[in-house]
């Protein structure tokens, strides 16, 4: 089952995100009442509108009746709270597009790019099945744990985000190899291109990284 969660960074404006918002199975926002009424306004609905309900206004809350699903708890944020939310819900759900949750604010950027680690980690999701990526109008963004192939196409930017500086990651495919890099700080593996369609990255033991399409 394809779902999409919106969060209430950047909406998304061109083609191929729209396509996704537009064509998934189950969307489920986050607090935001604009995030519905934009949603609304290309004909999709949500299934539920999840968070602690701080964006939301009081007489949206009763206009959304039970869409409105309000988690008090305030050590994770709303992005993760309809995450699992869906996943509770809905664990069918094996295809999961994150949309809206880059742009407007660089801390809530930051901060929702590190839950694909943190997802990856807490609840190994490639061992289920469960793909799960951030999909905005610039990039891609996905969770890697082990040593894998990316189909990625030649010419493509590819950037490795990892807080581990245990970990080495062997690469081929791409035009500066990341043999010798050591992943303790964000910058060291950003901006690399693929030279080749397939790029293969080889763990030297399992640990989340982000890669970042562009």
């Amino acid at each position: 089952m394809t779902a999409v969660i919106l969060a209430n960074g950047e909406f998304p404006r061109k083609e191929y995100p729209l396509w996704i918002l537009k064509n998934a199975e189950i969307v489920v926002c986050c607090d935001s009442a604009t995030s519905v009424r934009r949603l609304r306004k290309i004909g999709v609905e949500p299934v539920a509108v999840v968070g602690d309900m701080d964006s939301t206004p009081a007489a949206v809350r009763k206009a959304l009746g039970r869409l409105a699903v309000k988690v008090d708890e305030q050590d994770f944020n709303d992005l993760d709270k309809a995450f699992r939310w869906l996943l509770e819900n809905y664990p069918q759900a094996d295809d999961i597009h994150v949309l809206g949750a880059l742009g407007k604010s660089e801390a809530h950027a930051m901060g929702n790019l590190s839950y694909l680690m943190y997802w990856e980690k807490t609840r190994s999701l490639s061992s289920k099945g469960i793909k799960v990526d951030m999909v905005s109008d610039y990039n891609t963004a996905f969770a890697i744990s082990d040593s894998c192939e990316l189909h990625v196409g030649e010419g493509r930017k590819v950037s490795l985000f990892a807080m581990d500086k245990t970990l080495r990651i062997k690469s081929s495919g791409l035009q500066w190899p990341t043999d010798e890099v050591e992943f303790g700080f964000w910058f060291q593996g950003t901006l690399n291109r693929a030279v080749t369609d397939v790029v293969s990255l080889r763990f030297n033991h399992p640990a989340p990284a982000i890669v970042v399409l562009d």
